[in-house]
Order: C-alpha cells, then structure tokens, then sequence
C-alpha cells in the first residue's frame, strides 16, 4: 500500500497544516489524563512539521460529546499537556466556525501550534458534512492525517476534508500502515494471529480474512466461545456477543485453533468457584471465563515457534482480574521470544501496560476498530484519499 507521505512535501516554510489527531485519552473523575501514550505518539510527526517550518493547527476528539459541547470533554486539556511535553504554548480556538478565529490562525506567527476545540462537539463532524469540512479546510493550506484510530469512520475531519486540501499521512499513520501490511506481505514464517475480546460480529470478519494470510489464528474469550458453539460444543450460559454464528460456521479451518481447556464457574463474580474443563466437559450452567492452562501452554509453543505474532483482544473475561491471567501469559510469552510481535485494542494494550510490557513489543498499534477493519482487509475512509495512483 503505496500513500502520500508527510516526508515528501518539499517545502513546508510557513505553511499552515492542518493535523488530525488521536489524543482521545482516558481521564480518571478528576478530569486528569490517565494514560498519554496516544498523546506521545502523535509527537514526531508535530515535531517534524515545526523544525520544517509549518505551523500546526490540531484537529482532536476527544470522548463521546453526541454533537454537543461538553466542558468535561474539552480539548484544553489536552492541549495543557502537550504545553508540556512539547514546550510550547498550544492555543485552543473554542469556536472553530469563527471566521475571526480562522483569520488568528491565517495570522499565526512562525512555528506556532493551536488546537480546534473538540470536533465532535460539532454534530457535523460525525455526519461527515461537506461545508463543516470546507469550513475546517479554511485554517490550512495542506491537511495531513495522523489518526490511524479514526480512519475508519467517514467523519469530516477524516475523509470529506480531503476534498478540499492536499492530502498526506502523518509519521504514525506511516507507521501504522506499514506495521500492520507486514501482516500480509511479509513472507516470515510461520505467521500466527491470536483473537480475543467480546465483539464476534466484529471479529469474524476479521479472522476469515486472516486465514488467508496466517499459519494459524488461535482464538479465545468470547469471540472463541462463539467458534465453538459453532462447531457443536456446549459453552453453557458463556457470554457471546453478535449474529455471526451462522457465519462463524463457514471460517472452520485446520489454521483456526480453538481452546481445549476452560476456565469456568456458575456465576461471573470474582469469588466464584471456578474449575477447568476440557471444552468437551463444559456443562449447560457453565460460563466459560477464561482458557485453561493447557491451552495457555500449547498456545505459547506456538508464539515460541512463530517468526510474527499479532495480536488483538484479551483472551478471558477482563472486567474481573483473576480472568486475566491467562492473557498475562500470553503476553510474557510474546514478549520472551524473537519474534516480531504486534498488539493492538484497548484492552490488549491496557494490560501490556499494567503489566510493564508495552516498550518490549516490536509495535503496538493505536487502533482498536480501525486496526480490525485493516485487518479485515478494508481500505479505510481516511487512507483512501492519501492512496497514491498506480
């Protein structure tokens, strides 16, 4: 996948860009930033626009306003914490529709940065307005998208303003791209995929189009439980998410591996007395919460062996802690060997972190639907204009 990169803009010397951002970051009740890896990401490609002499205005969401302005939600917070990281003051514009604001950023002095106050607060955004995008457009000479996390949503400020500006890829978008296409087209052997997480409509998709691709693609949580009733297994009152049973029916495959060992208890409470059963021994009040540590053995003589990994959704019920120790595993397993390993999804990410792996996998991924999507084997409404023509 050939795309117009930030790298081959020869003269950016007073330009103003316009840079979509992630920096959707959780905050804790206080309204205080919890984790900014998405923040730090995004900071080479700011970095690089500075030093070539560019003025940068931000584009950010940030939570889920509904089209409505939440001060809760508001993109000073953000913008206070890249003051920090980068040094320099980061002006927000609160009304970004303003044309007196538009002409402030037209008159930005050298190397300035400034932030459009959240774009969702704007219901256009998300109904990928055309004359919100013209209206945006307005503040930059040339566009660049560095949000791999959104460019899967047609929203304005990832895909109608494209119509309106040149249009390039960040660092991180780049980087995005390149990591997850080695996924298809490195020729390393054996390539293994593991699937986790809730969403089987969502995953389905994604692990049919991996197997055309993968060695093997190893399954768990509920997504794994979804497979497994539909190769006629008993999984009790196991929570599955989606329709796609009826489809999950046609991804059987010998690449496709399914636990053979579950975790499991009567109820889904901490506390509750669990027991490990063979997939074949699950009972009809059985709620499988996790795989069982034969899996988890036969699972990382398989990440041992692989030459790449990827890796997407935990593997048991991860709103309780003990569920998790299967995943903790998994992840160490990752790590421990040379292997080129991939992770991606918020919750898969959360616990590298918790975990103090995050820095030891080759690439962690800001993507959590989009990194599905890609995967899945779709162009994303926000790569799909910066596509170079062949």
């Amino acid at each position: 996948m050939k795309i117009r990169s930030i790298q081959q803009i020869k003269n950016l010397k007073g330009k103003n860009v316009l840079l979509r951002v992630d920096c959707n970051v959780p905050l804790d009740g206080r309204g205080r930033i919890v984790d900014d890896y998405r923040i730090q990401s995004i900071l080479p490609t700011i970095r690089h626009l500075i030093i070539k002499g560019a003025n940068v205005i931000l584009i950010n969401h940030l939570g889920r306003p509904d089209g409505k302005i939440v001060p809760a939600l508001s993109n000073k917070i953000v913008a206070r914490h890249l003051s920090r990281l980068l040094e320099k003051k980061v002006t927000v514009f609160e009304d970004i529709t303003s044309q007196e604001n538009i002409k402030k950023a037209r008159g930005l002095g050298y190397r300035q940065i400034a932030m459009l106050e959240n774009i969702r607060f704007r219901p256009a955004e998300e109904k990928n307005n055309l004359a919100f995008a013209a209206k945006l457009a307005q503040y930059g000479d040339l566009y660049i998208n560095d949000a791999f996390a959104v460019s899967h949503r047609s929203h304005a400020s990832v895909a109608a303003i494209t119509r309106y500006l040149p249009a390039y890829a960040g660092l991180l978008l780049e980087k995005e791209i390149e990591n997850l296409s080695r996924v298809f087209e490195s020729k390393a052997r054996p390539k293994l995929a593991i699937i986790g997480g809730f969403k089987l409509e969502t995953k389905v998709p994604v692990i049919s189009n991996l197997l055309k691709n993968m060695d093997y693609v190893l399954t768990g949580g509920a997504v794994a439980n979804g497979i497994l009733k539909a190769m006629g297994y008993e999984i009790g009152l196991s929570r599955i998410n989606g329709n796609k049973l009826g489809l999950a029916k046609k991804i059987q495959s010998d690449k496709l591996i399914v636990p053979f060992d579950v975790v499991v208890a009567k109820n889904m409470k901490a506390q509750a007395k669990t027991e490990v059963k063979a997939v074949g021994q699950v009972g009809p009040k059985d709620i499988i919460l996790d795989i069982g540590p034969k899996t988890v053995k036969f699972y990382s003589f398989f990440i041992k062996e692989a030459q790449l990994v990827i890796w997407n959704g935990p593997l048991g019920y991860f709103e309780v802690d003990r569920y998790k120790e299967a995943s903790r595993e998994i992840a160490r397993a990752a790590v421990s060997y040379p292997v080129n390993s991939i992770i991606g999804g918020g919750e898969t990410v959360q616990l590298a972190t918790e975990l103090g792996l995050v820095k030891r996998f080759d690439f962690v991924s800001t993507g959590g639907g989009a990194m599905l999507e890609f995967l899945e084997g779709k162009i994303l409404p926000g790569i799909k204009p910066l596509l170079l023509k062949k």
